[in-house]
């Protein structure tokens, strides 16, 4: 998902230079979307990660 964050990313970047202003801040939206989903479910695989690497087995 980081990758397709980071296309459209450079997709609206090179939409900006051409001057295409419409298409470059709906690509710059999309990344931005993207990058938020990946960002929490990072945080969330991390959190549960921790969390499971943090029981005590019984003796």
């Amino acid at each position: 998902m980081l990758r397709w964050a980071l296309a459209f990313l450079i997709v609206a970047v090179v939409a900006a230079l051409f001057g295409f202003g419409g298409l470059a801040a709906a690509s710059a939206g999309i990344a931005k979307i993207l990058f938020l989903i990946f960002l929490i479910g990072f945080l969330v695989t991390l959190v549960v990660g921790l969390a499971a690497g943090q029981r005590v087995p019984p003796p």
